[in-house]
């Protein structure tokens, strides 16, 4: 996906929102950030997710950090080919390298997030 099109959170996940379900993943930013990532914790399926609240964790040679949930709602998809090539997320951090798909319960609250540009700036011009 092109991230020009994505809406994002201050905390470095991305969301594409197509009808009231919104896929979820982190930023090439914030996987650089990482470097080499080890696990990813996913949330599970059919967990209800409140936007701003953590829902998984990533853990790289460096850190272990939340994941937070930009929007709220059901999740109702993980991206479990991750697991077996977490590559995925450093080499297609916003296509193959999805996190999750989460059934939005109130789609008003992507206005909250912020366009590329916008996080861009926020993120140190990356």
């Amino acid at each position: 996906m092109d991230p020009s099109t994505l809406r994002f959170a201050k905390t470095h996940e991305w969301v594409h929102l197509e009808g009231d379900v919104a896929t979820i993943g982190i930023s090439d930013f914030a996987v650089k950030e990482l470097t080499d990532v080890v696990h990813l914790e996913f949330p599970s399926v059919g967990k209800t997710v409140a936007a701003g609240a953590p829902f998984g964790e990533v853990e790289s040679v460096k850190a272990v950090s939340d994941l937070y949930a930009p929007l709220s709602g059901e999740v109702v998809e993980v991206n479990s080919g991750l697991e077996d090539e977490l590559s995925l997320l450093s080499d297609d951090p916003y296509g193959k390298g999805w996190i999750a798909r989460i059934k939005v319960s109130n789609p008003g609250e992507v206005d909250q997030l912020l366009d590329y540009a916008g996080y861009q700036a926020s993120a140190g011009g990356h």
